[in-house]
């Protein structure tokens, strides 16, 4: 199960390897749109601590599916396109941190997602109520420690790859 913590570092992973400049975050709002859009498809588990007083309410559901992340990440897309203050990210990388969350569920947890909402509908079973959702993004994040050695193995194989095919193509 990822975390928050998990859940970025899959997203700093997908923008290295699928982003032109990857390697260059460019300061500190590159990073925090990063953060912010890979972990956006949570943000069910607020609205249920705070419609029904259970963080499994509603996850899961529609902001898991493949409609929130083309939704989510066109929105994105257009208000940071507008706003001064945030990075420019394209559609294509503002869907693509949203989707590697929804992706990362789908392969890491047991539980099924809606990915194909509104069509099939699956949500989350049993009650986290505030303190079990605090306490396990502060305290859980110990889980998460074999996905970011993963993706960061992955991110230096990658580019070790892509400096060996450059060297190749010179020669």
């Amino acid at each position: 199960m990822s975390l928050p913590i998990g859940h970025a570092t899959i997203g700093f992973t997908a923008y290295s390897l699928f982003c032109r400049n990857g390697s260059s975050l460019g300061g500190w709002k590159v990073p925090l749109g990063i953060l912010v859009l890979s972990n956006l498809p949570d943000v069910d588990v607020a609205l249920g601590i705070v419609l029904q007083g259970n963080g499994s309410a509603f996850h899961r559901g529609p902001t898991h599916s493949l409609v929130f992340a083309l939704v989510a990440g066109f929105l994105a897309y257009r208000v940071w396109e507008l706003w001064l203050q945030w990075p420019k990210l394209s559609f294509k990388v503002c869907f693509l941190l949203i989707l590697s969350h929804i992706l990362a569920d789908a392969a890491l947890t047991s539980s099924p997602i809606s990915f194909f909402w509104p069509v099939i509908v699956n949500w989350s079973s049993g009650h986290s109520g505030l303190g079990d959702v605090v306490n396990l993004v502060l305290f859980g994040n110990y889980q998460d420690v074999t996905i970011i050695f993963g993706c960061g193995l992955f991110i230096l194989l990658h580019r070790t790859l892509k400096e060996f095919g450059a060297v190749i193509l010179q020669k």
